[in-house]
């Protein structure tokens, strides 16, 4: 008898930063759970990051409101539905109140440091083997990244050296002329990219920011993306990239994510908690740690250069030494498995809103109990070829 499906909330992060280090997750559901349905809740920024998730029925955007009113307003929206499973990474008391039968809620650990994808993890009791992240894309977006990357007339293609050099805050920033440097170092003679093109990713408000880099590199050899691409085709494009270097950010993970070798930048920001995942990335820093500047900015919002102290040298020596690791072990490497084949989304989901489940699927997350006050301790078996797959550690600051 077919299963019916299996209806999960996952309700996840509002920065995009957060949103792809908790992606993992759902790749692992959708993998253990073949008849699952997903509505996800993300705020604006995020939500096209799920547009392609299989088994998708709906991605909620939420706004916040004043005082608590988006959460009322999400739980008018889902209310209505009996969920096999809601994963809320907010922390928030909405799974307390909605018809379920099981339950994982993010709590927050006091004085612990540990990274994002392993404190997403734990909501499944999955620390040991936390899933690395994980985007969806079709066949039809990576055609489009690759039609944008595609060498132009007499252009050669060579490497991909990818940058992105904005940030959402000033302190974050590293100065523009030392990706400038650092391109040069790395596409020039001897580099060890050398002859190959320059791509730059950004948001459509960090156009002018990138000028710099753009007018210094050779004519011909740069794809400027900034402001044209969505987060997916952006995606896309990294997959496509020979190494990536930018300040820590949404696209820093998404390059991570993409499988890209990526060297991340730190300064005002805590690389043990938000490093780029995975075994091809390096965290690198000046010769101030994360407590020294937040004596300095406590609140980390002055509009103050934290970054100026990290020098263009220790960033070239980081991406070198990444570079070699990332061809030796291509030597080695299986080849990668096929990505999941994407359902289109459904447009409607009333067919789902009055009926349960027949039986749930063999999810061991122990039922939450009816009562709003007792929290469930939800624990989740990894089936081997999950837990051979999980994602490498943050990697150190160099």
């Amino acid at each position: 008898m077919t299963q019916r499906a299996f209806p999960i909330l996952f309700i996840t992060a509002t920065r995009i930063g957060d949103a792809v280090l908790s992606s993992g997750l759902i790749r692992m559901l959708a993998d253990e759970i073949p008849n699952a349905r997903f509505t996800i809740v993300a705020g604006p920024l995020a939500a096209p990051l799920f547009a392609h998730v299989p088994g998708l029925d709906r991605v909620i955007v939420m706004e916040k409101g004043k005082g608590k009113g988006h959460w009322f307003k999400l739980w008018n929206q889902v209310r209505h539905k009996k969920w096999g499973l809601v994963v809320d990474l907010r922390g928030s008391a909405t799974a307390l109140f909605l018809r379920r039968e099981k339950r994982a809620i993010w709590k927050k650990t006091p004085g612990e440091i540990a990274h994002k994808v392993i404190e997403t993890a734990r909501v499944l009791k999955i620390e040991d083997a936390p899933p690395a992240p994980h985007l969806y894309i079709t066949p039809e977006v990576q055609a489009l990244a690759d039609q944008m990357l595609a060498p132009r007339g007499n252009e050669q293609a060579g490497p991909i050296l990818a940058m992105g050099p904005a940030a959402n805050w000033i302190g974050k920033v590293w100065p523009i002329e030392r990706f400038t440097q650092t391109a040069a170092q790395l596409l020039g003679p001897g580099g060890k990219l050398e002859g190959g093109r320059l791509l730059i990713l950004g948001g459509p408000e960090d156009g002018r920011m990138v000028e710099e880099l753009r007018m210094a590199s050779a004519r011909g050899r740069c794809i400027d993306l900034t402001g044209k691409v969505d987060l997916l085709t952006a995606y896309a494009c990294l997959k496509r990239a020979d190494l990536f270097i930018g300040n820590d950010s949404g696209l820093m993970h998404i390059a991570a994510a993409a499988g890209t070798p990526t060297v991340g930048l730190f300064g005002p920001s805590d690389e043990r908690r938000y490093g780029p995942w995975g075994p091809l990335t390096r965290a690198v820093r000046g010769p101030r740690d994360f407590e020294q500047f937040k004596a300095v900015d406590p609140d980390l919002s002055q509009a103050i250069r934290h970054m100026s102290d990290l020098p263009v040298a220790k960033v070239v020596k980081a991406a070198v030494e990444l570079l070699d690791e990332a061809r030796a072990s291509a030597v080695v490497e299986p080849p990668a498995e096929p990505e999941t084949p994407v359902e289109p989304p459904v447009a409607e989901t009333a067919a789902f809103e009055t009926a349960a489940p027949e039986a749930a699927p063999e999810l061991p997350l122990e039922a939450a109990p009816e009562t709003p006050s007792a929290e469930a301790e939800p624990k989740l078996k990894i089936s081997p070829r999950r837990r051979k797959r999980a994602g490498g550690e943050a990697s150190p600051p160099v």
